[in-house]
Parts: structure tokens; C-alpha cells; sequence
């Protein structure tokens, strides 16, 4: 009898353009709520691990933030994030939104990708995702699109909110990482950090419904989680501090909303996840400061974590 399949493990990096879906195939993948979500542009800051593991194989997700051209500061370290990223994984998924069509972006990041793959050869997949926000047609001519922008190791479409050929997507991308044993245990599904999960909770909540302009200029930083002194074991309490960063007054006005209604609706959204995660209750104390100009200040960066 031959031997059984080597087990294979190793890192795989979802890039694209922003908004191109990365984080929600990360969940999808994963299985469980790993990378926040928004319908923002650069929504992802850092660049989070999800772990999906099987019997036969452990893939590990770095969903990082979008390549784009940048403006700021942020908006460059951001991208040297990405790059970096990439020098350090077995695979790339190259994800293209299938509602969308191919444009300048994804050619200045098909080009980025062709210099690593000469430098490096390693494996790109190209991923066209959202498929089910198109016709059968329009998915066709997108794939096309997709095979001309460059020379890829494999094209596949996907719909990660409707889960279809998620599995394909992850057994594809497994195809190419190395034999190798389990590099995380069997139960974790991801190497965040409890702060930073609820940095990104608290920043999710903030995001929604708010102006194009005030995601990039919104950061989000746990200033301490401190346990309620005398509570019963089996009821504990935490206080968990928080602020939130934004450039300028008027983005303040528009987080806290008229009688703090709004930085209500955000602490509330945001506790639900955070007392999840945590497995206890807290209380979410929330402030909103203004940093100005931040995205454009060394200094301001090095404190948020970027």
C-alpha cells in the first residue's frame, strides 16, 4: 500500500485591491469571525492570521490591507506591510471582485505581484470573488479579464457570503504549501492578540454607516482591561478602556452623534463581540480624542502600532 498523504502546512496571503473581499473569504475559510468586515475601503490595518485546520492540512491566512497608491504616511507603511507579507509566504490568493471591473489597481498590483513571483516564484492563485453579484455571463467575461491581466498558477471564482466553492478555494490554495507538521495547535484559529481583537471590534462597530472620508481617518487603540475587584467567580466583570482616534472635530461630532447616541449605538455593538471573545461580561468605556493629521505623523503612527 503506498503511504498516506503527507501532511502539508504553510501561509498563504489574500491580497487585493481594497474592498475586494479578502477579509470575508478569510472568515469564510476559517470558518469563525477572525478579520473585520465593512463595506470601507481599508478596513484592514493589520495583517491578521486565520487558521484553518483539517486532518489533512493547516492553512494559515494573512489577510492583509489593500495595495493601493498611497497618500499618507499610513497609507505607505500600510503597503510596505503587504510586501513584506509576501516575502514570507508559500502562497499569494489574488483577489479580484467579481462585481468590479479589472482596472488600474489591479494592474499596478498584477505588476507587483510578477516582480515576487521572478525574485521568488511563488505561487499565485487568482480569486475571483463576490461571484454571486454577477450573471453567469458577466462572471465569464470576468474571468477572462482576470486570465489576461497576467500569468497566474490557477483562476477560480468564489462567493464567500454564499459560501460557494469555498472548499475548492482551500483545497486549491493547500495544493501548493509545503509537507510539513501542524504549526498551530488544532484548536486555534487565529494569533491575535485579545487588545487587538478588540481594537478591531470596537473599530468595526465605528465604521458602519459612517461618511467615505472618516475610515481612513479613524484609529482605534485598548488603553487597558482591568477586572472588577470582589465579584463572584462565577460572574466576573471587566472594565475594558478604549479610544478612539480621529483628525479633526468635526469627525468627533460625527462619532459620538447628536447626545452621545451614536458612540452608544457603537458600544453596544462592539460589547457583544468583545464579552464573546472574553466569555464574561464588561463594561466598555469608550473615548473619542482627536489626533490631528495622525495617517501623516511618525510619531502618532509609532504610538497607534502602525
Amino acid at each position: 500500500m503506498p503511504d498516506e498523504q503527507a501532511y502539508r502546512a504553510g501561509f498563504v496571503s489574500l491580497v487585493g485591491r481594497p474592498n475586494a473581499g479578502k477579509s470575508t473569504l478569510t472568515n469564510a475559510l476559517v470558518g469563525s469571525k477572525v478579520a473585520i468586515t465593512s463595506s470601507k475601503p481599508q478596513t484592514t490595518r493589520h495583517a491578521i492570521r486565520g487558521i484553518r485546520t483539517t486532518e489533512a492540512s493547516q492553512l494559515i491566512l494573512v489577510d492583509t490591507p489593500g495595495l493601493h497608491r498611497p497618500r499618507s504616511l499610513l497609507g505607505q507603511r500600510l503597503n510596505d506591510l503587504v510586501r513584506e507579507t509576501l516575502l514570507s509566504v508559500d502562497v499569494i490568493g489574488f483577489c479580484l471582485p467579481s462585481d468590479q471591473r479589472v482596472g488600474p489597481g489591479d494592474t499596478f498590483i498584477a505588476r507587483d505581484l510578477a516582480d515576487l513571483h521572478r525574485a521568488r516564484r511563488v505561487p499565485v492563485v487568482a480569486i475571483a470573488t463576490k461571484s454571486d453579484a454577477v450573471t453567469r455571463d458577466r462572471l465569464a467575461e470576468h474571468l477572462v479579464a482576470i486570465d489576461q491581466l497576467g500569468e497566474w498558477d490557477a483562476i477560480i471564482p468564489c462567493s464567500a457570503t454564499r459560501g460557494d466553492q469555498v472548499g475548492e478555494v482551500a483545497d486549491l490554495l493547500t495544493s501548493y504549501l509545503p509537507e510539513s507538521p501542524q504549526l498551530y495547535p488544532a484548536d486555534q484559529i487565529t494569533d491575535e492578540s485579545t487588545l487587538v481583537q478588540i481594537a478591531e471590534m470596537v473599530r468595526e462597530a465605528a465604521l458602519e454607516g459612517v461618511r467615505d472620508e472618516l475610515p481612513h481617518s479613524l484609529a482605534v487603540q485598548v488603553e487597558e482591561i482591568v477586572p472588577r475587584p470582589d465579584r463572584p467567580d462565577d460572574s466576573p466583570l471587566s472594565d475594558v478602556r478604549v479610544n478612539v482616534f480621529v483628525e479633526r472635530p468635526s469627525q468627533k461630532a460625527i462619532i459620538i452623534g447628536r447626545g452621545g447616541s451614536r458612540l452608544r449605538d457603537v458600544g453596544t455593538e462592539a460589547r457583544r463581540g468583545i464579552e464573546q471573545l472574553m466569555g464574561h461580561r464588561v463594561h466598555l468605556d469608550l473615548h473619542v480624542k482627536v489626533a490631528k493629521d495622525w495617517q501623516r505623523d511618525p510619531k502618532a503612527l509609532d504610538r497607534l502600532g502602525f
